[in-house]
């Protein structure tokens, strides 16, 4: 047989008196829950719409890339940097592209291009600017720019700046090719500066890490220079 639950019953029940608490909340605050619930569909539908347009842009920046990755292969980094028109149709360069689609994986990707482009054609300052836009991959895929960057840098006789960026670079993914290369280069640039004990902590880490490394081998002739000019 149901029981029957009393008046009082019924007013001390606690999920009655929070549903009665929600729906009085409800009455009192009605304009500005709507609102809310308004905003949050708005929020929600930018969103996706953003997701679509992001979406929509990578491709279109990939499509252009590939046509501009082309003059970069065949060694035309003019048309490669600048793109072409050739009466009929215009192609994007990599600058246009790091422009015009700089929210994309394919813009950050042609800022790198922008730069090899621009130190290809002799252009330094240009390709140090604009790998400075460059947004650098986590792990393996990031060293080789950040060496090239160094690259760029000794070239431009930025020589201190130089070999710490060898060393960001050697430190970014630690492994048995890179790490010792660009560990030894940073050496060479500090050797040439008269930073001895500098250079010395690099090759005695060289000689200790990367044992079999080529590297080990031309740290030990490094090393005795070293030696010779601490006389």
């Amino acid at each position: 047989m149901s029981k029957h639950l009393s008046k009082e019953e019924l007013q001390t029940d606690p999920l009655l008196q929070n549903v009665a608490r929600a729906t009085t909340f409800f009455n009192e605050n009605r304009t500005l829950i709507i609102s809310v619930f308004i905003g949050i569909v708005v929020v929600v539908g930018s969103l996706i719409g953003y997701s679509y347009y992001i979406n929509n842009q990578e491709q279109q920046a990939q499509e252009l890339l590939s046509t501009a990755e082309r003059f970069y292969s065949e060694g035309d980094y003019e048309r490669a940097l600048e793109g072409n028109y050739d009466g009929k149709e215009l192609t994007f360069g990599f600058l246009a592209i790091a422009n015009e689609f700089s929210g994309t994986e394919a813009g950050n990707l042609a800022n790198y291009y922008a730069s090899v482009s621009s130190f290809k054609l002799g252009n330094i300052e240009d390709a140090l600017i604009h790998f400075e836009q460059f947004e650098m991959p986590s792990g393996i895929l990031g060293v080789g720019s950040i060496s090239f960057y160094a690259s760029m840098l000794k070239e431009n006789n930025n020589l201190e700046k130089a070999a710490k960026t060898y060393i960001k670079a050697a430190e970014w993914n630690v492994n048995e090719s890179t790490t010792p290369y660009n560990l030894l280069e940073a050496a060479k640039i500090y050797y040439g500066l008269g930073k001895l004990e500098e250079a010395k902590q690099l090759t005695e880490r060289i000689k200790k890490e990367f044992t079999n490394s080529s590297e080990a081998t031309e740290a030990i002739r490094l090393d005795g220079k070293i030696s010779i000019s601490s006389i």
